[in-house]
């Protein structure tokens, strides 16, 4: 899964990375720890002049019809085997993807029935990247909520010593085929895949991450007193993470 990640871009980067308009948005502060039920930027299609644009949605996606907002503790990921068929996030696969702004996220390895070590995972060249994610429109009362969620994929060879699951990273080149209207009966399911390991790097961090009240560029510093020791993986995942 994907419950915790970081947003340090702001928003004129985003937009320049993107390709977004950078429009009348409410300016956001960095994040090094993002969680669930935050209102976050996300990138998506604007349905009237089709230029890309970035919205302030919160996360866990609330289905259009959908009784009350408590379905969203369970929604924050879309499994990619699912996706397609779940009654949550099906209509939103056909009509409304969109791509949501990270510069790395967060998983936990198991140590033992009491530990875990937080890792943060980004790409090797440090730039930012874009989830795979949907978004919904809810209607509560009278008032319109805007949700989104982040789909999940089996793990690349970085990624698996952590964790069973991992966010789906697009490509830049592929930005443009997620977010298009084309066929909503095809959509391009074929992008959620796991993203290339050669490209990516995970290194150890402090477990103050795991309080979501700290929110600090300490985070995402390696762990140098990490309770684990350099061979806890061995030989084979060591060279694919620092």
């Amino acid at each position: 899964m994907c419950g915790r990640y970081v947003r340090k871009s702001t928003r004129r980067e985003i937009a320049a990375w993107f390709g977004a308009e950078d429009g009348d948005v409410v300016e956001w502060g960095e994040s090094y720890n993002v969680a669930p039920q935050t209102f976050q930027p996300v990138v998506r299609r604007n349905r009237e002049t089709g230029q890309r644009e970035i919205v302030l949605m919160r996360w866990g996606l609330i289905p259009f019809w959908a009784s009350d907002a408590k379905i969203a503790y369970s929604t924050i990921n879309a499994r990619a085997e699912t996706v397609a068929t779940a009654p949550a996030f099906r209509e939103a696969l056909r009509h409304r993807r969109c791509l949501v702004p990270a510069d790395a996220f967060y998983e936990w390895q198991t140590l033992d029935r009491k530990h875990k070590q937080p890792f943060a995972i980004a790409l090797s060249n440090r730039e930012p990247y874009g989830f795979a994610g949907l978004w919904e429109r809810w209607k509560h009362e009278g008032e319109w909520l805007e949700t989104f969620t982040i789909i999940t994929t089996d793990p690349n060879e970085v990624v698996a010593p952590l964790h069973n699951r991992m966010p789906v990273i697009v490509a830049r080149q592929d930005y443009e085929r997620w977010l298009e209207g084309g066929n909503p009966d095809q959509p391009p399911v074929d992008l959620l895949r796991p993203f290339p390991a050669e490209q990516m790097t995970a290194w150890k961090v402090a477990r103050a991450v795991g309080n979501v009240r700290n929110d600090t560029a300490a985070l995402i510093e390696p762990d140098t007193v990490a309770d684990t020791q350099r061979g806890l993986f061995g030989t084979a995942e060591e060279s694919a993470i620092e």
